[in-house]
């Protein structure tokens, strides 16, 4: 039996309901096989990765420079961006005077990569800018006036915000105010009205028609940089000429995959060059945090994504916000061991804090709605959370029940911060903002998958009322079909190392661009069992006696993970994406499981 003909009207192998209670379905359509066809025989490559490509929207045509993405080929003129002519004239003017600059920044990844890359350029031509960070609690993202009137007061002739700032109309004010120019390079939604301010560069701009709104700002701040190199070649500046800014690309990539947005265009170009600046270990912040994670092999999108990022970001929930900015800044090797081992201490305390608060977490899910089904979104809420800490709650949560989540930490007046994160198909933000006009909310706002929101402790009840009677249609249907897209059917034995590298020319994989999913039909399940703290390790054997092994993350007291514990020699489908695990120095496949199925 084909498995994959007639995707549209029968399930992949047969899933209708999976463990997890998706629907498995092929990513191909007909059109989209005869177009994977296509691209095998004309470009010679595999069957697999003419799938992978195929169900990834790539055409024909495309395929060869798509595998290989070059910032020649994909890099637009910097001009065609808004403003970005006026920010590059403005920051070379600050290196002529030799000004003092300030780098304002947000605490999460994309933030401090993109102030790591505006002072690395600016110290190569003699400026030691100051990195300014707000804290995450007491002052809330992006410039607020009371910053701006110390950051003035302190001598600043020149403030750059850097991933923030699009909407700060009250703070830019002040700085226009006591006559202090302000550049603005971000990447958020803004609207028709934009703050005082020397330049915005912003590709969400209502006005900037260069199409590269899909960049994270560390992306943007690197044309601007190019656009400022030009402007300084003009000038004939002899120090423009020795600045290497493809060496920076590792933190380009950083901020790109961190910041989850969209693996295309320029993107994949920023990331598939900025991973083989990663593996030179030359920005000496990096390379710390890299050594403090144990990574093992080449610098893998994984690694940014997972190991390295969680550590940035744990010094902006917990701890000092300008730690990360500051490390990926840094040319001396051994204060920026000091710092990786300190953000290093402080992701391990953010785990401790964020497994207990998960457990109560969980805890207050079944007490509140049961096993999660009858919910259509889940908001849970405690005093003793941390409020750095929420919206990793909510996103487990999410990934648990399957549910849009919220998860607030309320202080001891009543007030909490909360975030939220949500399912594909159901706009959270759309929801929140009902929600302030409703007035049951303090402030709120976010985008389609993750929002922000503060609330009074009086209104929580109500607050849970509007999002149920709010999403109970939407989230229902949206649970009711939620699919499992596979790209295409392996044995163990045709899982292999040679695989895993065509797959990896394909990549990165990420937003916009998913990693692939295979299923495994009919393997016998020869072990499993726990290991770690919640993750579950398989064993699969295939018809032939081949084998792989494979693991299931925070699987432990999941559908998933119940089914794999309970199913020792048993014959299951399985499905996962496959990549190359090194041990002991020898790379060996894995696999990663995300849903199976009884064989039927």
């Amino acid at each position: 039996m084909d498995v994959l003909a007639d995707p549209i009207q029968r399930a992949f192998l047969g899933v209708e309901r999976s463990v997890s209670g998706q629907r498995w379905v092929s990513r191909l359509d007909q059109a989209g096989q005869n177009r994977a066809l296509a691209i095998s025989q004309v470009h010679g490559y595999s069957e697999m990765i003419a799938r992978v490509l195929a169900g990834r929207g790539v055409a024909l045509d495309d395929a060869a420079a798509f595998l290989d993405p070059t910032l020649r080929a994909l890099m637009p003129d910097p001009d065609t961006l808004t403003d970005c002519r006026k920010a590059a004239e403005r920051l070379a003017l600050a290196t002529r005077r030799h000004e003092k600059v300030v780098i304002f920044g947000d605490y999460d990844v994309d933030g401090a990569a993109s102030c790591a890359l505006m002072v690395r350029f600016l110290r190569h031509f003699g400026i030691e800018a100051d990195i300014y960070i707000p804290d995450r609690i007491f002052e809330g993202y992006g410039p607020n006036p009371q910053a701006i009137e110390q950051l003035v007061d302190n001598g600043a002739d020149l403030i750059v915000t850097v991933d923030c700032g699009s909407t700060s109309h009250e703070s830019l004010e002040v700085a226009a105010r006591r006559g202090v120019d302000v550049v603005v390079i971000d990447h958020h939604q803004v609207g028709s009205s934009l703050p005082p301010c020397h330049a915005l560069v912003n590709p969400n701009r209502e006005d900037d028609l260069s199409g590269q709104g899909h960049l994270c700002a560390a992306g943007v701040v690197y044309l601007a940089l190019v656009n400022t190199l030009r402007v300084l070649r003009g000038q004939r500046d002899p120090r423009a000429a020795s600045f290497d800014l493809l060496a920076q690309l590792d933190l380009v990539a950083l901020a790109t995959v961190c910041d989850v947005v969209p693996l295309k265009g320029l993107n994949r170009a920023y990331v598939v060059k900025g991973l083989i600046a990663a593996r030179h270990m030359g920005n000496k912040g990096l390379a710390a945090l890299l050594r403090k994670a144990a990574i093992g092999g080449p610098v893998t999108p994984y690694h940014l994504g997972f190991l390295i990022g969680p550590r940035i970001n744990a010094g902006g929930r917990i701890g000092d916000a300008a730690l990360g900015s500051r490390l990926l800044a840094l040319e001396d090797a051994a204060a920026a061991e000091t710092i990786a081992g300190r953000l290093d201490e402080l992701n391990r305390e953010r785990q401790a804090m964020e497994a207990a608060m998960l457990a109560e977490a969980e805890a207050e899910v079944l007490a509140e709605y049961g096993t999660g089904e009858g919910a259509s979104v889940i908001v849970t809420a405690r005093e003793s959370w941390h409020p750095g800490i929420v919206g990793l709650i909510a996103a487990r949560i999410k990934e648990k029940f399957r549910r849009p989540a919220f998860a607030i930490a309320f202080d001891p007046s009543g007030r909490g911060t909360g975030s939220g994160r949500s399912i594909n198909g159901f706009d959270m933000g759309r929801m929140v903002r009902a929600a302030v006009e409703s007035g049951l909310l303090v402030k709120g706002g976010g985008h389609a998958m993750a929002a922000g929101l503060t609330v009074e402790r009086t209104n929580l009840g109500r607050l849970r009322q509007f999002f149920e009677e709010r999403a109970e249609a939407v989230v229902r249907d949206l649970v009711s079909t939620e699919t499992l897209k596979v790209d295409g059917a392996l044995g163990a034995s045709g899982a292999t190392i040679e695989l895993v590298d065509l797959l990896e020319q394909a990549g990165p994989y990420g937003s916009g661009h998913p990693q692939p999913i295979f299923a495994f039909p009919q393997h016998r399940l020869r072990d499993s069992r726990q290991v770690g703290a919640n993750h579950v390790k398989v064993t699969l054997e295939g018809q032939d006696g081949s084998r792989i092994d494979g693991i299931a993350f925070r699987a432990t007291e999941t559908p998933i993970g119940d089914f794999l514990l309970g199913s020792r020699g048993s014959t299951i489908h399985v499905a996962g994406s496959v990549s190359a695990d090194l041990w002991q120095g020898t790379r060996r496949v894995q696999l990663r499981v995300a849903d199976a199925a009884k064989a039927i």
